[in-house]
């Protein structure tokens, strides 16, 4: 799979802050990856920079084979968590207006906005003005607004701000459809369960360092603790805890069942699953046993504590 995005050693300070120590990223064409990291980690900075907003002081990017050119700005699309839109003109009258700034022609422009209305069955808005829009009816326009130029590359930060869980899983279908028609999306969001449904590739930002970054699936990998949770009904829990304490690390676990079962997670080290749960169902019945994959919001925390 070639590359959409590369970031190549991007250094940017304000002052004496550094913003982004020579910072590195290769975004997967066809890819929803997640950009992450606590506030003030240099993420938005860094999406400016990509959108061309500032410019780095020192690196480069290179976006689809080619130095990144003012003429990339009809190619990336761009949703900003601080919405860009103005309260006093009407809905349809700034849509066509933007999306002639992206390079579509009128014709064109209406066309696209007349689907994504009626998609979104919000074609009673055309005469309304932005200031009448709830946050999350102007979160909607939004983000017509930024895809309906068909861009290459699709930036969202904090894409789900100000919509309620039905209208929130309506962008995330329309995201993961986005994806199935090529193209490729930056997610930038605090939410670590979008993260988990969306994304295919990370990376963790953390005090202008990149930390973290590859397939999500490898990321999970790294940070796995060969450990299981498991659930077992014993008449001899004494005997039961003796048996298991010899071999392995054994920790309560907390996870929700409908069984007063003794809850246990139990770190393999070399042994294999196999062997422990042999052990277990001589000592009672396994109601549960699962591995534990560490979750984004584990590998976030564990990260940035770090």
């Amino acid at each position: 799979m070639s590359n959409i995005l590369e970031v190549n050693k991007v250094v940017k300070q304000y002052g004496d802050y550094v913003a982004l120590n020579q910072v590195s990223l290769t975004v997967p064409k066809g890819s929803i990856y997640g950009l992450l990291g606590p506030n003030g980690a240099g993420k938005t900075s860094l999406i400016r920079i990509i959108n061309q907003i500032t410019l780095p002081d020192s690196g480069e990017i290179i976006l689809d084979g080619e130095k990144l050119q003012p003429k990339h700005v009809q190619y990336i699309g761009y949703l900003p968590e601080e919405r860009g839109l103005y309260n006093t003109m009407k809905v349809g009258e700034q849509c066509l207006y933007l999306a002639q700034m992206k390079g579509l022609s009128k014709a064109e422009a209406k066309k696209q906005l007349e689907y994504w209305f009626e998609k979104f069955e919000i074609q009673g808005w055309w005469n309304k003005k932005i200031q009448e829009l709830s946050k999350g009816m102007a979160q909607k326009i939004q983000f017509v607004v930024c895809v309906l130029h068909k861009p290459k590359l699709l930036i969202f930060d904090e894409p789900f701000s100000g919509f309620d869980p039905v209208n929130a899983t309506i962008i995330k279908e329309e995201i993961l459809a986005l994806r199935e028609e090529g193209a490729t999306i930056i997610f930038s969001t605090h939410r670590m369960e979008s993260v988990e449904e969306l994304c295919d590739h990370i990376a963790l930002i953390h005090k202008s360092d990149k930390l973290i970054e590859g397939k999500l699936d490898d990321v999970k990998r790294q940070f796995k603790t060969n450990s299981f949770e498991v659930g077992i009904l014993s008449d001899n829990a004494a005997g039961l805890m003796s048996a298991i304490t010899q071999k392995f690390s054994v920790a309560p676990a907390h996870f929700k069942s409908l069984n007063n079962e003794l809850k246990l997670e139990i770190q393999l080290g070399n042994a294999t699953p196999n062997e422990l749960l042999n052990i277990l169902t001589q000592c009672g019945q396994v109601t549960h046993f699962v591995e534990k994959i560490p979750s984004v919001n584990d590998i976030f925390i564990q990260t940035v504590t770090q």
